[in-house]
């Protein structure tokens, strides 16, 4: 078994099926499907001392930032290996490091496990949390349509409920 941390990363991605890109040494791109948040963009770093993982969860909240922020900042107490973050432009993302040790194939398992875990459970309550306006207004304008709404059928009980 190879203990070069990129050939492992290479070889875990290749065994699980995943699409993956190398654009340059060292660094990896590709998705994880989910089921609330279908697709999550994750992108691994190596960098000399340290695998960086970094996943795209949602776009700035169009609302209630201080709530949203903190609804993340809560969830950062029980997430495994990564934690919440936003970025100069206030997009969520879950962010975390390894020591290159730790790159084996379990450990890439529990680390993207967390990942998809986490961005997947959280996403509805951030669409909730910082989107319920324009969440309404689709559910609106959709109904007064009789177009399909099966895609907000997650947010059907609070939005019927006002």
């Amino acid at each position: 078994m190879t203990t070069d941390p990129a050939q492992v990363l290479r070889d875990y991605l290749t065994d699980n099926d995943l699409e993956w890109e190398e654009p340059s040494a060292g660094l990896f791109s590709f998705s994880l499907p989910g089921e609330k948040k279908l697709q999550t963009a994750v992108r691994l770093d190596l960098g000399p001392h340290t695998l960086g993982v970094h996943a795209f969860v949602c776009r700035k909240p169009d609302e209630n930032h201080e709530r949203v922020y903190r609804w993340l900042l809560e969830r950062n107490l029980r997430t495994y290996a990564v934690a919440f973050a936003v970025d100069r432009l206030g997009d969520i993302y879950l962010d975390g490091r390894l020591p290159l040790s730790a790159v084996t194939p379990d450990e890439l398992d529990r680390l993207l496990g967390a990942v998809l875990s986490t961005a997947d459970e959280s996403f509805n309550a951030i669409l909730e949390l910082g989107f319920a306006s324009s969440i309404r207004k689709e559910w609106e304008w959709r109904k007064l349509r009789g177009e399909p709404t099966h895609n907000l059928e997650a947010f059907r009980g609070w939005l019927e409920a006002e």
